[in-house]
């Protein structure tokens, strides 16, 4: 990766030569299984993010939760981590996260009109910027998107009465235990006794007088953890929600499905632009679909979005409001006479992510990691072959519906790096500076070494290496795992992050979410 913003540092990295591959280690785990034990449905993650300080991490599952992780390592020294960082400071601690909140943020539902079930899955979540002490954050299932505000709130109490709390319910209401329950008498001149008022009396003031007036006092001790829905942000997608990424403006986010994408203001929830439409006058000419969309991390007009055709296209919102055509169109060549059944289905890209200075375009189709340049369209800069071993075995896969899996991918912070997940709860992680030649495999368990497959990861020429000097590594990843034992495609790591600013993975694991650094 040559060139561009930050070049001169790149330059110099590249005279030191490739950095050394990483050595990864255990961080920690939350929800861990036990052996033989049975994971329940609703418990699988199925969204990791990261917001973008690092000290936060939100993951969310099957079952319509939102689990928060704040980070710990930082508060000890009493100073932001990244400020200890600035002074070098001596920081040897690794990440360390702990629970923090979880809420409930969607319900099952059914739609009457459509017949149709409406899943409590989380699809994505995606930070907000932070305000006044508390966190925001998006999250959506398959047709609502939800604003989440989280904050601390104090517990106010009140304390130091004369009167007996259980004598007392409420906002001052009396407790039912002190009201009589017998009949008011009738008195001669058409009144009534309240015997119940009598009975009110003599619980709280006694015969025999209270010796000082205390006022109550209300005390706020304890603080609690609140989280609390914003707005809704219904009705507006025919289609499943694959997508959603907040702008670097802070103030507006787009939703992605099948064939709309959706510009909203995060204040205005009852109304949409509708900026990206592929839907067919005639649904039986549709060729493809949208399978991903992100936002330019810095530019607030672009935008970028993945196809089912292993396509991805880049969209300047100042062009127009409707933006059908595209400014700029990444796709590699098909190589001639490798056409199959399958070709299509393996090519469809199910996962974008832009680097962090916004000039590089990751993109994870079911074989292979890509990395692309948004000033280079005419092929990607470098591809890594992630699950060429299962070339052999795509019959097998599509019979068991596996070649449908959408596997995520991230890159690190600095750029070098970059992540995607595989079977057998494995997941791979590949340098990407130039001459870089890392290539390592982990397990997602407290020996992430444990399933290391050794792959030559000798940098060969790709079929289009003329036009885009594109390096493919790891293609020698065998059938079996170093045990022995045949790959399983039930267990499958489909979604992980990278910490925005050091060496650390999140990823899920069926219900567990382990963390990894180097």
């Amino acid at each position: 990766m040559d060139g561009g913003d930050g070049g001169g540092g790149e330059v110099a990295s590249a005279a030191a030569g490739p950095p050394t591959p990483l050595e990864w280690k255990f961080s920690q785990v939350f929800g861990e299984r036990s052996a033989g034990e049975e994971v329940q449905e609703v418990d699988i993650i199925s969204a990791i993010e990261f917001d973008k300080t690092g000290d936060h991490l939100a993951t969310g599952d099957r079952g319509g939760r939102v689990v928060l992780f704040e980070r710990t390592d930082s508060k000890e020294n009493g100073e932001n981590r990244r400020d200890l960082e600035r002074m070098d400071y001596p920081v040897t601690r690794h990440p360390e996260f702990r629970y923090k909140t979880e809420f409930q943020s969607h319900e099952p539902e059914f739609d009457y009109l459509k017949s149709l079930e409406i899943e409590e899955k989380i699809n994505k979540i995606r930070w907000c910027q932070a305000a006044n002490g508390a966190l925001f954050l998006l999250s959506t299932n398959d047709k609502t998107i939800k604003y989440w505000k989280v904050q601390e709130k104090k517990i106010k109490k009140i304390s130091e009465m004369n009167v007996d709390p259980s004598k007392v319910a409420g906002n001052g209401s009396v407790a039912s235990s002190s009201i009589s329950s017998s009949r008011n008498q009738c008195l001669a001149n058409g009144s009534r006794k309240d015997r119940s008022f009598d009975s009110l009396n003599n619980d709280l003031f006694p015969p025999g007088g209270i010796p000082s007036l205390r006022l109550p006092v209300v005390t706020s001790g304890e603080t609690n953890l609140l989280a609390r829905c914003r707005r809704v942000y219904a009705h507006a997608h025919d289609y499943h929600i694959n997508s959603i990424s907040n702008n670097s403006d802070g103030e507006t986010f787009i939703s992605a499905d099948d064939l709309r994408i959706n510009l909203w203001n995060l204040e205005i929830s009852n109304q949409s632009f509708n900026i990206v439409d592929v839907k067919p006058t005639n649904m039986e000419d549709l060729t493809e679909v949208i399978t991903s969309a992100e936002f330019h991390p810095t530019h607030c007009n672009m935008l970028g979005y993945s196809s089912s055709k292993g396509s991805i296209r880049l969209i300047d919102l100042r062009q127009s409001a409707l933006c059908d055509s595209h400014s700029k169109l990444f796709e590699e060549q098909e190589a001639p006479g490798s056409r199959s059944f399958f070709t299509e289905i393996i090519a469809s890209v199910s996962d974008i992510k832009f680097a962090r200075d916004g000039r590089y375009i990751l993109s994870r189709d079911y074989m292979t990691l890509k990395l692309w340049d948004i000033n280079m369209d005419s092929g990607p800069v470098s591809t890594f072959q992630v699950h060429e071993y299962l070339r052999p075995k795509l019959c097998d896969l599509y019979e068991n519906d596996s070649i449908f899996d959408k596997f995520e991918c991230c890159l690190s912070g600095d750029g070098l790096r970059v992540a995607t997940g595989s079977y057998s709860n494995l997941f791979r992680v590949f340098g990407c500076a130039p001459g870089s030649t890392e290539a390592t495999t982990l397990e997602a368990s407290k020996n992430p070494m444990r399933k290391q497959v050794q792959t030559p990861s000798r940098p060969t020429r790709s079929l289009s290496s003329s036009i885009t000097r594109a390096v493919r590594r790891g293609a020698e990843s065998p059938v079996v795992d170093a045990n022995g034992n045949s790959f399983d495609f039930t267990t499958k790591l489909l979604h992980l992050a990278w910490h925005p600013s050091e060496n650390s993975i999140a990823c899920a694991a069926a219900n567990s979410l382990y963390m990894y650094y180097a």
